[in-house]
């Protein structure tokens, strides 16, 4: 936000860079405190950071909100039902303060990436591989065969779509979901 003249923006984005994500599993394998966690951790967290930030942007007479998601707001993931649950609730939450706030000059988007090479990527790879027993080998060459473009995503081209949204040179996309999956997901 080349256009903040304070550093309030900077305190609240730190306070809240990655709510983290909740743990693989089916419906049985949850628990009460698991989906209250997930409910705390993935939504409310965005709607609490949002809370925060907008009298400022308002102040200052615009601004920009990425809230980063996961390509199962478009498509469910197999194996992540928590996720699935609470992911496209920060979708909707998006596309409620993007109209809400439009008219105050500050645009809402929401970022949903698909299999980007990042510690989360190992850390399902390794959880598939301990139930089906299979090698970390096989597991990892599986999980980009579904990718069109044959790889996994760099968190850096993640970073440029997030960017862009964030930036005042976006003047005129809000309320979106821009999936950055290579090709993954085929709902529309």
């Amino acid at each position: 936000m080349s256009q903040c003249k304070h550093s309030f923006f900077t305190k609240v984005t730190r306070a809240n860079t990655h709510a983290g994500c909740p743990p693989a599993g089916i419906f049985l394998e949850m628990t009460e405190d698991d989906w209250y966690h997930a409910f705390e951790q993935n939504l409310m967290s965005v709607v609490r950071t949002t809370r925060e930030v907008i009298p400022y942007m308002k102040n200052q007479g615009a601004g920009r909100i990425v809230n980063i998601t996961s390509s199962s707001i478009k498509q469910s993931i197999d194996n992540l039902l928590l996720s699935n649950t609470m992911r496209p609730g920060v979708f909707g939450f998006t596309k409620s303060i993007a109209q809400e706030f439009a008219a105050d000059h500050i645009l809402v988007n929401t970022v949903g990436p698909g299999k980007i090479a990042t510690d989360r990527m190992i850390q399902l790879n390794i959880s598939i591989a301990q139930k089906t027993g299979k090698p970390m080998e096989e597991v990892e060459k599986e999980s980009v065969a579904d990718i069109p473009l044959g790889r996994l995503g760099e968190p850096e081209e993640f970073a440029k779509a997030v960017a862009f949204l964030a930036s005042f040179t976006n003047t005129y996309i809000t309320g979106q979901a821009l999936i950055v999956d290579g090709a993954s997901v085929k709902a529309l």
